[in-house]
């Protein structure tokens, strides 16, 4: 079993930047794949970005250039570093992890409010 907790969202002005961040507990071992996805008020929950056990990244085109994402497996966190906050990135964003064997776990997600 692995736990996400997503912390660090909030309310900022188009611009503005936030840092969220992602601790996993229980299998952490388990891990390959540990990832955002964000949900827009009625929309469906996309990607956004994934980070691999080794370090690869990727990244929505929407957000290329603008977003990093991290981990520091010391913490078991994965980190999603956004800048240049756009309103279209206002969502619900959701910490994902996915383990080998194949489970995939979500976190309750937080709230990112970009305003014009």
């Amino acid at each position: 079993q692995v736990q996400l907790v997503e912390s660090g969202g909030g309310s900022v002005q188009a611009g503005g930047s936030l840092r969220l961040s992602c601790a996993a507990s229980g299998s952490i071992f388990s891990i390959n794949v540990m990832g955002w996805y964000r949900q827009a008020p009625g929309m469906q929950r996309e990607l956004v970005a994934t980070i691999t056990s080794g370090g690869r990244t990727n990244y929505t085109e929407s957000v290329k250039g603008r977003f990093t994402i991290s981990r520091d497996s010391a913490k078991n966190t994965v980190y999603l570093q956004m800048s240049s906050l756009k309103p279209g990135d206002t969502a619900v964003y959701y910490c994902n992890a996915m383990t080998w064997p194949r489970r995939v776990y979500w976190g309750k997600g937080t709230l990112v409010t970009v305003s014009s």
